[in-house]
């Protein structure tokens, strides 16, 4: 009997079955053995069927798993060759060993076997040197995700190209919000008869139309000097490749007509929520105007900030009757507190003690405490002679008070001025911006992407001269019950003569109007000389760094000081500003070792090339004119290699994020 029928017959509980009746057979074949006989002939009847009907179930079910089996390795074949997944193997030369005709038909090639990735396709080295588990590549307009198993040398790829265009179309319509305001509008308008405004308004307005009407953008004006646009963000990334060349088109048309207007603009991208929109929208714009006006800035939430433009000087547009209002309500913030400290930048200038000492005189002018808060031992040498002048004042001298000492005098109720910076990182006392409620910005630099939070007054004018010269208005408006000291005017005139190189650079109409305020006051010009001199060393060692200048594009000079020497501060941006009076100079810069071992660059430019710019790219800001930024961990030669690379983006037109 063969033993697959005796496993499938002899089982419980058939087994037991066919035992008890051989059982009661053998029993009755006792008593009855012919019933017996006939009941054996029956029983093996019915066995032997029993046996045929097992052996064909048996071979049924093997002839089924049989076929089952065959279909499933045919299904498996098919699938490994036929199903729209890429297989692809490869050896530790990255060659290709084995491929499915799926991949080769992506390729559009009958066999990839033996050829090399370099060949094929290069975008998955990186993939595979790395050991990148899922990345992304495009093989001939098609775009995939490949996952890379490292132990099996085993590529798939996946189609997700309508997956990719999907999202891509999602990204391109995402909306975007826009605020165009026209630069001092109302003040150049202001004497313009009707037929001169309305023929500037039907210009500027054709001209902002067109270029909406060419870029699929949504322009309506909501006011005579704003506009509101709405468009997409494929659009902005088209406007961005172009650096919005309207800042350009509307700037040229105006100049022809003797009319200083330009654009600023605000846009607010990144956010899903309209509301968000216009928010980021504002704030960038405001932005924009706090820098001076003439450019973009690009705000999303995560803070990142773009700008582009900002090639002109700004215009001045601040007006008698807003010093007036500032100066008003700096007023009632000091009467309001307890005290007053007044902070400017590290190592500070002339201008930021100048300003110092200016505020100091308002706050006493208002009868209440004020310190100013500074760090003798990180002074420049003009200011350490204007310190050594204000220790023979022992009033003054007393107000002057360490960052340790700001800090244990400091309650709830003290009120911060911050002047001639707007950047937390780079006050004397950063504890001091953080740890107090009330602070006062008032800074002459152009706003950049870093800025003290929630101030409650702001006076932030890029058109002035100096903060001395912001400082000198504000103080024509206060009580006169204190009268100001010929040593404080001093201080002062030294501030606003350092800034503008003698009244060389960055010197308008108020410049001269605050100086000869100064100079009725008793200020001392022979005194600013003096605080002004230098030594021959310095002079020496200026002329080293100058003697290094190279050529770098056509106006654009380079110094850039010895990598086993250091130079002070203040000397670098001497440098700086000596080279820029040199014969066919634009804009210069001087990359040399501080002191404390961070590599310095200052620039300085006539106006025709944006130096803030180039610096801001670099982590500093400054002025169109007059910026500085420092590097770490790097050596002189890769400073000036960073420093070609943005000069070579900014030249393109636009700025980098």
């Amino acid at each position: 009997m063969p033993s697959h029928l005796t496993k499938g017959l002899f089982k419980p509980p058939l087994y037991g079955i066919i035992v008890l009746t051989i059982a009661l057979l053998g029993i009755l074949a006792y008593y009855q053995w012919i019933v017996a006989l006939i009941g054996f002939v029956v029983f093996g009847v019915l066995f032997f069927f029993l046996l045929q009907r097992e052996d064909t179930r048996q071979r049924e079910v093997e002839d089924y798993i049989s076929t089952l089996s065959h279909r499933v390795k045919k299904v498996g074949e098919e699938a490994l060759l036929e199903m729209p997944i890429g297989i692809m193997l490869i050896n530790d030369d990255y060659v290709i060993e084995w491929t499915n005709s799926y991949l080769s038909s992506c390729f559009e090639e009958e066999s990839l076997v033996g050829r090399s990735l370099y060949d094929v396709a290069d975008a998955l080295i990186p993939v595979i040197k790395q050991e990148i588990e899922t990345d992304s590549i495009t093989i001939i307009d098609r775009k995939y995700k490949v996952v890379y198993k490292a132990e099996e040398r085993l590529l798939y790829f996946f189609d997700i190209t309508e997956q990719w265009e999907l999202e891509k179309k999602y990204n391109d319509e995402q909306p975007v919000i826009s605020i165009i305001f026209l630069d001092n509008y109302d003040e150049m308008t202001q004497g313009m008869d009707d037929q001169t405004k309305s023929s500037l308004n039907s210009q500027v307005t054709s001209i902002l139309n067109k270029w909406a009407t060419e870029n699929g953008i949504f322009l309506k004006r909501v006011s005579s000097e704003r506009f509101l646009a709405i468009f997409h963000e494929k659009v902005l990334r088209e406007l961005e490749t172009g650096k919005f060349s309207i800042l350009d088109d509307v700037r040229e048309l105006t100049t022809k007509q003797n009319v200083p207007l330009t654009l600023s603009v605000g846009v607010g991208t990144g956010a899903s929520s309209l509301t968000e929109l216009g928010s980021l929208a504002q704030s960038s714009l405001d932005l924009a105007l706090g820098r001076g006006g003439d450019q973009v800035a690009i705000k999303q939430p995560n803070g990142k900030v773009k700008f582009f433009g900002g090639k002109t000087n700004p215009m001045e547009k601040r007006t008698r009757v807003r010093a007036r209002v500032i100066s008003h309500a700096l007023r009632e913030l000091i009467v309001g507190s307890d005290k007053v400290f007044i902070m400017g930048h590290k190592r500070p200038d002339m201008d930021a003690v100048g300003s110092s000492i200016g505020i100091l005189k308002v706050v006493q002018m208002n009868k209440k405490e004020g310190y100013i808060v500074m760090d003798p031992h990180d002074i420049d040498t003009g200011v350490s002679r204007l310190m050594q002048e204000v220790k023979q004042r022992p009033n003054l001298n007393s107000r002057f008070i360490s960052p340790d000492e700001a800090l244990e005098l400091a309650t709830e109720d003290t009120l911060l001025v911050v002047v001639d910076t707007h950047k937390p990182s780079m006050v004397i006392e950063e504890k001091l911006v953080s740890g107090l409620d009330h602070v006062v910005v008032i800074d002459h630099h152009r706003r950049g992407e870093e800025f003290i939070k929630n101030p409650l007054l702001v006076y932030m004018e890029p058109y002035a001269s100096s903060t001395a010269e912001l400082v000198t208005e504000l103080l024509e408006y206060q009580p006169k019950n204190s009268p100001i000291e010929m040593l404080e005017a001093t201080a002062l005139l030294a501030g606003i003569i350092v800034d503008t190189k003698s009244f060389t650079l960055r010197t308008g109409s108020r410049t001269f109007d605050a100086a000869s305020y100064l100079r009725a006051l008793g200020a001392d010009t022979v005194l600013v000389q003096k605080f002004l001199k230098e030594d021959v060393n310095t002079f020496v060692r200026r002329a080293k760094l100058i003697e290094s200048v190279e050529f770098y594009k056509e106006g654009i000079a380079i110094a850039k000081g010895p990598e086993d020497d250091q130079f002070d501060q203040v000397l670098i941006a001497q440098a700086a500003d000596t080279l820029l009076t040199m014969d066919e100079v634009s804009a210069s810069f001087v990359v040399a070792y501080r002191q404390d071992g961070i590599v310095s660059i200052s620039a300085r430019s006539l106006g025709e090339i944006n130096v803030q710019i180039i610096a801001e790219n670099l982590g500093g800001g400054g002025h169109l004119t007059n910026a500085a930024t420092q590097l770490t961990d790097v050596t002189i030669e890769e400073a000036v290699q960073q420093l070609y690379d943005v000069i070579d983006e900014i030249k393109l037109g636009g700025t980098k994020e």
